[in-house]
């Protein structure tokens, strides 16, 4: 059976598993079925989304980061390698960045797109990889670099995104290193972002206030309150949008009484935000709030607890901490 290890045969071997710790045991089952689903999205048995979920919920990331990069050696068909380069990228596994780092050089400009979005999500320091692609001719990796830029929290690149953005014709990659400019730190660069409110695109204004928010710029937040304080709920959704990425304590004044709004949907958002940014009892209320709704209102809870990947015994323990369950 291809993809399937030594250590699950051994393990099959019932004197020799007997003979293995259990800890041990519970490894080898663990690699084996990370080798196994590996190997079903290798042989276009498995989609991209459901191998990235079914690697995290096994938990052996690194183990499988290695499987994918032996995998991707070995791999010849352009749709198998983007394949195994996206799962790498949402796999979020530390030990794959040095790949991740030579692919972002690849020929495929679907691998470059996919090596820059990894290199994002673990906020990669590897800036001298990312400023190049900048300029790719494929739009999606110029995107992806821009977000991994600004998730590198390197404020030196605050101002090359932004300079960037002024000479960037596509709408979209516009807003993308906009927001990386404010997300990458440099305070210095307000009043250059605060010139980009006053364009004609409504995108490109939306995505200066929200890089001008993650900068703690008093511009950026009463762009934000102006949304907010409108009567139209996906208006209002958009304010809370600028938030994401602030920390709870910049955002709390506009946030907290956002927690007893009517719309349920922004008051579950509006906790999950301050709890991202640093406010941990908003994770408690969130947990308490979905126990006590009903109907649609549990929804809105269950989306920002889904969103925070929260465990089911973490939030038993949260449950039984406040007395709700025994």
């Amino acid at each position: 059976m291809p993809f399937r290890s030594l250590g699950l045969a051994l393990f099959l071997i019932a004197p020799l598993a007997l003979a293995i710790p259990p800890s041990a045991q519970k490894r080898l089952r663990s690699r084996a079925e990370a080798e196994e689903v590996v190997g079903q999205l290798v042989l276009g048995n498995a989609s991209v989304p459901n191998t990235i979920s079914r690697l995290r919920y096994i938990g052996e990331r690194d183990y499988a980061a290695e499987v994918l990069q032996d995998s991707l050696r070995k791999a010849t068909e352009e749709r198998t390698r983007r394949n195994i380069t996206a799962v790498m990228a949402g796999l979020e596994a530390r030990s794959a960045e040095p790949m991740l780092v030579r692919l972002a050089l690849d020929g495929d400009s679907t691998v470059r797109m996919y090596a820059a979005q990894g290199l994002g999500k673990l906020r990669s320091r590897q800036v001298q990889v990312l400023v190049p692609l900048l300029e790719d001719k494929s739009l999606g990796v110029r995107k992806e670099a821009a977000r991994a830029l600004g998730a590198s929290r390197n404020p030196a690149v605050s101002k090359l995104l932004i300079s960037t953005a002024k000479k960037e014709p596509e709408l979209e990659v516009r807003a993308e290193l906009l927001v990386a400019a404010g997300a990458a730190g440099d305070a210095k660069q307000m009043p250059a972002l605060k010139e980009f409110l006053t364009s004609d695109s409504e995108i490109t204004r939306f995505a200066a206030a929200k890089g001008l928010c993650k900068l703690g710029s008093p511009d950026g937040f009463a762009f934000a309150g102006k949304l907010l304080a409108s009567q139209d709920r996906y208006v209002r959704r958009q304010g809370l949008e600028l938030y994401e990425g602030v920390p709870a304590k910049k955002a709390s004044p506009a946030l907290s009484p956002l927690l007893k709004d009517a719309d349920k949907s922004l008051a579950a958002g509006a906790a999950r935000i301050l709890y991202q940014g640093g406010e941990k009892a908003m994770l408690e209320w969130l947990v308490l709030a979905s126990f006590q709704a009903k109907g649609d209102e549990k929804l809105a809870y269950e989306k920002e607890l889904e969103t925070l990947q929260l465990a089911d015994d973490q939030r038993k323990a949260i449950l039984r901490k406040t007395g709700m369950v025994k």
